[in-house]
């Protein structure tokens, strides 16, 4: 199963590199202030994707570190560890037999 799953990630990629290779027409991003930035297809597809990686992980570190903080809060808590004390059920929480 491993060899498999080796063999599908060795197409994969070799099919990504197929394509970059096949798109290196130079391209021209302009940016703010008159800015222009010349670079092949590829190169600049693998920016923007890098760069929009960088941005996704920058947006939720704070979420990342906020679930830390509360799992370890949690855990280190006492009453986490001990099981929540139940009470003797009722008539009235059991459903009408008929």
């Amino acid at each position: 199963m491993k060899v498999l799953a080796w063999l599908l990630r060795a197409a994969f990629f070799l099919l990504i590199f197929a394509l970059a290779l096949n798109n290196t027409a130079p391209v021209v991003v302009h940016g703010l202030f008159g800015t222009q930035w010349q670079g092949p297809l590829a190169l600049v597809l693998l920016v923007v994707l890098l760069l929009g990686v960088l941005l996704g992980m920058a947006v939720m570190t704070p979420l990342w570190w906020r679930a830390r903080r509360q799992a370890r809060r949690d855990s280190a808590s006492p009453a986490a560890s001990t099981p929540p004390a139940t009470g003797a059920a009722h008539a009235t929480d059991w459903p009408d037999a008929v």
